[in-house]
């Protein structure tokens, strides 16, 4: 979070306070970021808007640019404007679909967290950040190189955004229930699953100064315990991860982000790992 140096901050006409802006002038006010506004519009002129935007925050101190754009949908509109201006965060405010909505169509901002690049921050409530809860949600089950460094990433925002913020960090990881006749001992009991998950943490709440107490190890299905998590807590923010690759070809990816991301009654930070980044950056460069 401390090495962004550009945010790219959506800005929606038709919704006259933008919790969008508030964070980002949250984040760069405690960062230095650059904060680049933009309008997704190809029919009306917003130029008065976003002039009057720019002067109020320039006098406030924050480094300003401002954009209006169109390229063939909102989130396509989106990652290229992220690619061209290098913006490492991308803050959105988030409008819930109805069911029947996402039956027949794929939500805009399910696409922007398939296919952007950079980390996304979805604001959904206008909750303060500050001294409130921040959540991390991690899957220490997945051990593998790139989930290691994703479950880091994940943590090290977390922590970011709770010292800005003056917030308390607390981690979320779902572990399997229990089965008689898995092969490994060790998932027969929910004891010594649940003692296996805890071990996996140590490293993490050692560098991160995390407590027992803010380690949450919780038997039961992700999508259903992370917003049970959120709530009981009342997160301000809860930050999530996808390392699935299947989002290059338009099939569902980052399940578990996309189902919660309407459960959640908090703002939701998205995160990936380098490899699927880069992966998203060639295809936003081919397009």
């Amino acid at each position: 979070m401390q090495a962004i140096r550009s945010i790219l901050v959506v800005i929606e006409p038709e919704h006259s306070e933008s919790l969008a802006l508030k964070r980002a002038k949250l984040i760069a006010g405690a960062t230095g970021a650059h904060l680049h506004l933009l309008v997704c519009d190809k029919k009306h002129e917003h130029s008065a808007l976003l002039s009057l935007l720019k002067s109020g925050l320039t006098e406030d101190g924050y480094n300003v640019t401002t954009e209006q754009a169109w390229n063939s949908s909102l989130h396509e509109t989106i990652i290229d404007v992220q690619q061209a201006e290098g913006c490492g965060l991308v803050i959105k405010q988030h409008y819930a679909d109805s069911p029947l909505k996402k039956a027949l169509l794929t939500p805009a901002d399910w696409k922007l967290l398939r296919y952007c690049p950079a980390p996304v921050l979805l604001v959904k409530t206008a909750t303060p950040w500050s001294g409130g809860v921040i959540l991390a949600a991690i899957d220490v089950g997945n051990t593998d190189a790139e989930h290691r460094a994703l479950h880091h990433m994940i943590v090290d925002y977390g922590f970011d955004i709770a010292s800005l913020a003056k917030a308390s960090l607390h981690v979320i990881s779902a572990h399997p229930s229990p089965m008689l006749s898995a092969g490994d001992p060790v998932f027969q009991l929910k004891e010594t699953i649940e003692a296996r998950y805890r071990d996996q943490c140590k490293a993490f709440q050692a560098k991160f100064d995390i407590d027992d107490a803010n380690l949450h190890i919780e038997e039961g299905p992700a999508d259903v315990l992370i917003p049970h998590t959120a709530y009981t807590l009342k997160a301000a923010v809860t930050i999530i991860g996808t390392v699935a690759r299947t989002g290059l070809t338009g099939a569902l990816i980052g399940n578990t982000a996309e189902v919660v991301l309407d459960a959640l009654e908090s703002d939701v930070l998205v995160l990936k790992p380098q490899t699927l980044t880069d992966q998203l950056e060639k295809l936003a460069n081919q397009a």
